[in-house]
């Protein structure tokens, strides 16, 4: 059983939620925190979700908005049936060697 991880990148919700709605809101509070990030970075931190996030950003965001990683990153693990794949031992019945049928035979 293989377990099939995601996860959602909640910051824009965050902001939404303490007043922000402009990314150039968010630029000050991270320079305030000595996080130096271009206009492009912050604007990619908000409207995309990143794959790759240093600990100080996170925790500077933590601390503007007063929350933690959770608040932040919504994760999701769900249980997922595993395919059979070529290579696995899987048997076709049509192509197997099937023992033949008895005969029973009655001499008089």
């Amino acid at each position: 059983m293989k377990r099939q991880v995601s996860y959602q990148w909640r910051l824009r919700e965050t902001m939404a939620a303490a007043g922000m709605f402009a990314v150039n809101d968010l630029e000050p509070h991270l320079r305030d925190r000595g996080v130096k990030l271009s206009s492009v970075q912050v604007w990619r931190l908000v409207t995309q979700t990143p794959e790759r996030l240093s600990l100080p950003v996170l925790a500077a965001l933590c601390d503007i908005f007063d929350c933690t990683p959770a608040d932040l990153i919504a994760t999701k693990a769900e249980n997922q049936a595993r395919k059979a794949v070529a290579g696995d031992k899987v048997v076709d019945m049509n192509t197997t060697i099937r023992p033949k049928r008895a005969r029973i035979r009655v001499e008089e």
